[in-house]
């Protein structure tokens, strides 16, 4: 499969549309904060195994999705190729982004051992406050995944890949999650697009090296059978 650029890039396509939100759902599951007291600074002391945990989930699930958005970027080469392009860069650099802040979470514990919840959160405030953490890694940036991936995957949708209730599914949890506080509501709302993610991905699998690679220009041009042979081979 690795000397095989189609089967290579449909799998791990359809695999990280599976892994990578189900990773997420996950690390909101296990977080002490999402069920304990929402000021990290204690809810990662009561369970530090469990924190870091959590922190190691985000971490794989937001750089696999920045990974899985080129294959969902891949189905729109024919249709919505432009809302493709611009939602999947938001994409990439959004979740690449929002893994560069979990390093914050093992600072967050040590301060909590150390200070009172107060004191640790001032002095937290104070570093991630810094011009050069808050606009290099934070805004806008850190809020482009949540927002790119529903209109991504919108784009496939545009593309004629999946049904309107995918991007429905993804936007209602991922938006939808903003308009409650990090909690067990969380927990319900980011694991909706398990269900349409994870329905994409199970598609790429089974959808067959042909029909991935009808997507690339050559073969799209009128020349499938010879365009698939020359481009399984490169």
């Amino acid at each position: 499969m690795l000397n095989n650029q189609v089967t290579f890039r449909r799998v791990a396509a359809g695999l990280l549309l599976i892994v990578a939100p189900l990773l997420q759902a996950l690390a909101v599951l296990v977080d002490p904060g999402t069920w304990g007291d929402d000021r990290e600074a204690v809810s990662f002391g009561d369970n530090p195994v469990l924190a870091q945990t959590q922190s190691v989930l985000y971490h794989w699930s937001w750089m696999l999705m920045a990974v899985a958005a080129f294959g969902l970027v891949h189905l729109t080469r024919r249709r919505a190729t432009r809302l493709g392009h611009v939602s999947g860069a938001l994409t990439v650099i959004g979740y690449l982004s929002l893994s560069g802040l979990l390093l914050s979470d093992p600072v967050e514990w040590w301060l909590g051992q150390r200070y009172t919840p107060e004191q640790a959160q001032k002095i937290l405030d104070e570093m991630l406050g810094l011009p050069g953490v808050l606009f290099g890694f934070q805004m806008p940036w850190m809020f482009f995944g949540f927002l790119g991936l529903p209109v991504l995957v919108a784009a496939v949708w545009r593309a004629g890949f999946a049904g309107w209730w995918v991007p429905a599914l993804v936007a209602a949890g991922y938006l939808g999650s903003f308009l409650v506080e990090y909690g067990p509501a969380t927990a319900v709302f980011w694991t909706v697009p398990v269900i349409g993610l994870g329905w994409l991905g199970v598609k790429v699998l089974r959808m067959g090296d042909e029909a991935w690679a009808a997507y690339y220009p050559a073969v799209a041009a009128g020349h499938p059978g010879e365009s698939y042979a020359r481009t399984s081979a490169e």
